[in-house]
């Protein structure tokens, strides 16, 4: 459950909007339950996990606790298995000892692998920015005056570039 507000009218008996997210497909609904419904709740549990490797179509991540290893389809992933690096923390979100999905941290750093120089004049125009390709192969666009070889950070929710790290 992502929102929920309680509405009373004065006339009739009161309800609930809610915006719901299911797990396995990330799709954010908007359901209405009167006072008189009832509704069962899933028990998930969120476990921090390293994403260890990728084979394929499916991505295998290890709970740094127990050492037990899960896999999981990119399909499950979606969009967020472009942001997977070796090594990366993520929190797994599991129901029935079956992993659903992963949450991301919100800034993920990466090392520049690959991008073009910058020329002298290119500023002129203001905040120019070009393409850079991380070490997992995650193509970002960045200012102008990056090299490779820096680390930069990442937004994961919109995948744009936010600072240089030191």
């Amino acid at each position: 459950m992502i929102d929920f507000q309680r509405v009373s009218p004065g006339k009739g008996s009161s309800f609930v909007r809610t915006r719901v997210k299911n797990l396995k497909t990330g799709k954010v609904v908007d359901t209405t339950y009167k006072s008189a419904e009832s509704v069962e709740f899933a028990e998930v549990q969120n476990k921090k996990m390293q994403y260890l490797f990728s084979d394929g179509d499916s991505c295998t991540f290890m709970d740094t606790v127990s050492f037990d290893q899960v896999s999981m389809s990119k399909e499950d992933i979606g969009d967020n298995a472009k942001y997977l690096k070796e090594g990366l923390e993520v929190t797994v979100v599991m129901h029935d000892d079956q992993a659903l999905t992963i949450d991301l941290p919100r800034k993920i750093n990466y090392t520049v692998t690959s991008t073009q120089p910058a020329v002298k004049g290119d500023t002129a125009s203001g905040n120019v920015q070009k393409d850079a390709t991380m070490e997992n192969g995650l193509l970002v666009r960045v200012p102008i005056f990056l090299k490779e070889g820096e680390e930069i950070s990442v937004n994961t929710e919109n995948g744009e570039y936010v600072e240089r790290v030191n």
